[in-house]
């Protein structure tokens, strides 16, 4: 970006505004009314019309260190009419509502569910411990003792606490049964966790762990999880895993004969007993396991059967999807209110308005010859190359958060390894632009490039406003409804204010890319006499193809052979799920606050802290607090 404080050209005169950077209140008043509308049938379906009461909460616990939570209480769980309870543990990287589809069913069946913030997710606080998931089963086993010890929910029935996590709350939720087990065969009682659901993890079906287990006991693994080059056989096939077997086995007599094989989906032992298995094989990725309907009824069914419940609605019949659906279209009118709310901001607040300009020229058709390809493949490339050593270069530098220690210092482990390869990307993007514009014959200034100090404040000034409005219109919402803005783990959520500072520490370095895009988008693939549409999906496509690319080879690989290409980041790979779609959307916005003010860098000032807070708020954080 060229800055000056002299040749910049005069702003248009404040009346009228160029037709692009005319507030649409039509529009604005359209997506807010969406946002409503979505987000109260998703509070009807997460309450189930109103015959659940769902309630968020933050759990104070020891060490000075407390967990957020949110509760789903069907109003026939009375203190005359015990329920009982099964606790939530969303995986790695993954918050409370992420995984909102198993409490929804679960309380749609008479089952107090209450689904937590691991710790150092969500708006959870960090663990003193390095070793939260051993030795507290990221909360979990606070959360057990807290509700059959000390009576923190009078309408729970204490004698029927379940638990059930996907991945790293899978993790958590074993080791949590086993736990609990080794007290109560020293203390000579029943385990205080009557009924334990283990999703997507096997790592901890260990002899040493199995052994104290005293709860009935379900697993599920997916058939194709991409991490089962972890298990003892290196493939996802439960019938004659190790684990599996040794899973099943803890659960029967000693002079039964020992299995050969597990046959999915049979019941092994008695509920009566604390000694039921099961064992489900769905086939399925590791991160669209939890969003299955199939795998969402085994876990239905699971607690149905060890709970009593059998007969009170069907596995089968869900509705959670509908929540799903009705917060998608929030994210998506929420997206799309930023482009109206910017431009009445532009037209109202005098202010702004030496922000807009006339729009430059676009580039000659000309120019999109041979290395105008050439140098757009270049960049994917460099971008699909240079992810994973960006992301294990991180684990390098940000040691702290490598080894989940507490630390202001970048404490976002999986964001660190993001940052760097977007850092170096964005300034990729400035070289590729500036070798591809004198490769075309390009000469002189760039009027989209041209502006000031005041005007750069004032646009900062701007992208504080459209983040106050997002964000805000994100807070009212989940304060008058209980839910954000989602579809699966995808969404914006409303965040703890302790992650404020993170957003200043984390959206410089992305900036780069931000902004290097933006100039790529509205300077570089802007064509004369070339559809709009074209333009914009070109923009698109070349943003998100390099990380596109990694997704396509890791699960080529993956089908071609059963092993995924990358072993050592396949947690890193699989977080593109997420940022892909980021990617795609992004030039998208950048063209059309370009279209407001005719500059290159409205756009990246609006949408990087956006997006930013977004992957902030989303993923593990060892803050100190």
């Amino acid at each position: 970006m060229t800055t000056t404080s002299s040749t910049v050209p005069s702003p248009v005169t404040p009346d009228p505004l160029p037709t692009a950077a005319t507030p649409s209140h039509r529009g604005l008043g359209l997506a807010l009314l969406l946002v409503l509308v979505g987000a109260f049938v998703a509070a009807v379906v997460q309450t189930d019309g109103g015959a659940v009461q769902v309630t968020g909460l933050r759990i104070p616990m020891q060490g000075g260190q407390w967990l957020a939570a949110d509760l789903f209480r069907p109003r026939t769980a009375t203190k005359e009419q015990k329920a009982p309870l099964v606790v939530v543990v969303p995986g790695f990287q993954r918050s409370k509502e992420a995984l909102s589809n198993v409490p929804i069913e679960l309380a749609r069946r008479g089952i107090v569910a209450l689904s937590i913030d691991p710790y150092a997710q969500g708006n959870s606080s960090s663990s003193n411990s390095s070793r939260a998931a051993t030795e507290e089963g990221y909360g979990l086993f606070g959360v057990i003792d807290l509700v059959a010890k000390v009576g923190l929910l009078d309408y729970v029935d204490t004698e029927r606490i379940g638990a059930t996590g996907h991945s790293a709350g899978g993790n958590a939720v074993i080791l949590a049964a086993s736990h609990f087990g080794k007290r109560a065969r020293k203390e000579g009682g029943p385990s205080l966790l009557h009924s334990a659901y283990v999703s997507g993890y096997l790592l901890s079906f260990t002899d040493k762990v199995l052994k104290d287990v005293r709860s009935n006991c379900g697993a599920s693994y997916a058939l194709y999880d991409e991490g089962a080059f972890r298990n003892e056989r290196g493939d996802g096939d439960m019938r004659t895993a190790p684990e599996a077997l040794r899973f099943v086995a803890a659960g029967r007599d000693k002079d039964e004969p020992p299995l050969q094989q597990v046959e999915i989906g049979r019941w092994y032992g008695d509920a009566a007993q604390r000694r039921l298995r099961i064992v489900h094989n769905e086939p399925l990725l590791h991160p669209l396991q939890p969003y299955s309907t199939e795998a969402t009824a085994n876990q239905i069914a699971f607690f149905e059967r060890t709970f009593g419940l059998e007969g009170a609605r069907p596995p089968h019949d869900q509705v959670w999807w509908w929540k799903e659906f009705a917060t998608l279209l929030c994210l998506c009118a929420a997206f799309l209110g930023i482009v109206p709310f910017t431009a009445l901001l532009l037209a109202s607040v005098r202010w702004f308005r030496p922000l807009v300009h006339a729009i430059p020229p676009a580039a000659p058709v000309t120019m999109r010859g041979t290395w105008f390809w050439v140098l757009l493949v270049a960049g994917a490339a460099i971008a699909c190359v240079s992810y994973i050593p960006m992301t294990e270069l991180s684990q390098q530098w940000f040691e702290s958060a490598t080894r989940r220690e507490q630390t202001l210092f970048f404490p976002q482990r999986m964001n660190n390894g993001l940052m760097l390869w977007a850092l170096l990307n964005g300034l990729v993007g400035f070289v590729l632009f500036g070798l591809g514009r004198r490769l075309a014959g390009g000469r002189g200034p760039v009027p989209a490039l041209q502006t000031n100090v005041g005007q750069l404040l004032r646009a900062a000034a701007l992208s504080a406003c459209v983040f106050t409005f997002f964000f805000g219109l994100l807070f009212a919402v989940h304060w008058l409804f209980h839910v954000d803005f989602r579809f699966t783990f995808f969404g914006a959520r409303a965040f703890d204010a302790s992650l404020l500072p993170l957003l200043a520490l984390y959206a410089p370095a992305f900036l780069p890319f931000f902004v290097g895009n933006s100039l790529r988008t509205n300077c570089g693939m802007r064509f004369a006499g070339e559809a709009e549409w074209r333009s914009r999906l070109r923009a698109m496509g070349a943003n998100s193809l390099g990380l596109l690319l990694i997704l396509v080879v890791q699960y080529t690989h993956f089908a071609a052979t059963g092993r995924v290409y990358w072993t050592d980041g396949w947690l890193y790979v699989n977080l593109l799920f997420a940022v892909v779609p980021m990617m795609f959307v992004l030039p998208w916005f950048h063209r059309r606050l370009f279209e407001l003010t005719g500059r290159i860098h409205v756009g990246p000032l609006v949408m990087c802290p956006i997006f930013i807070m977004m992957l902030v708020a989303n993923t593990v954080c060892y803050l100190p607090f």
